[in-house]
């Protein structure tokens, strides 16, 4: 019974929406990033609603489909759950790879003040390529992050683009799921390695993991 247990909690999809230090998404007004929900909120409601606008794409919400071979993050805390809803597309990488410029940042606090210049970027055309309609035909595409990354680097430069140095890798060690639509999810997890963490995870009455590599090491050890 136990090993059917954990071999149905693997099978199970688990989402992470990263969240900032202050644990609340944000989003852009004019040129100034503001506070856009909280994860009080969105365990209140158990909602959580799209809030990033970026490269001339719709107002999304951004998140990740946790695998064996996907276990990072866009920041090092957030919200673990599920959602019975479909994302509407998902990319190998983090969009930004895709953005039409030789300037790519991966710190996000280096950026994080001018999120309106860094933002207003648009994509290389024909970036579509790296658009999947579900998980497991981008998996079997791109079964592991070393593959997305040859894939990004070859299509940037036949656009004329420059090669991304290998500090850049990190940008394809999680994908980017995205719903174009508030989202009704059950929480499950709070992650984080900050002291604080552990401190809002008992407020939210959830159990607290330092990253989500030891959430997914839990699900293997039952």
């Amino acid at each position: 019974m136990l090993i059917l247990f954990l071999l149905s909690m693997q099978k199970e999809v688990f989402y992470v929406k990263s969240l900032e230090e202050d644990f609340a998404t944000k989003t852009l007004k004019g040129k100034k990033k503001v506070n856009y929900q909280t994860a009080y909120d969105i365990i209140k409601t158990k909602k959580i609603k799209p809030n990033t606008k970026s490269f001339g794409r719709k107002r999304r919400l951004s998140c990740t489909v946790l695998h064996d071979k996907y276990l990072k993050t866009y920041r090092p805390q957030g919200i673990i759950f599920q959602t019975t809803e479909k994302p509407d597309y998902i990319f190998p990488l983090d969009m930004v790879l895709l953005s039409a410029t030789n300037k790519i940042i991966v710190h996000y606090y280096r950026i994080k003040n001018n999120l309106h210049i860094y933002y207003n970027h648009t994509l290389i055309p024909k970036f579509e390529k790296f658009i999947f309609k579900d998980f497991s035909s981008m998996i079997k595409k791109y079964p592991s992050p070393e593959i997305a990354w040859r894939a990004v680097n070859v299509f940037r430069r036949k656009n004329k683009f420059s090669n991304l140095p290998r500090q850049k890798f990190r940008l394809v060690e999680y994908n980017e799921a995205v719903f174009h639509r508030a989202i009704k999810m059950r929480p499950i997890a709070i992650f984080g390695y900050r002291k604080e963490t552990a401190k809002i995870a008992e407020k939210l009455n959830l159990p607290h993991y330092v990253s989500v590599k030891h959430f997914w090491k839990s699900l293997k050890n039952g």
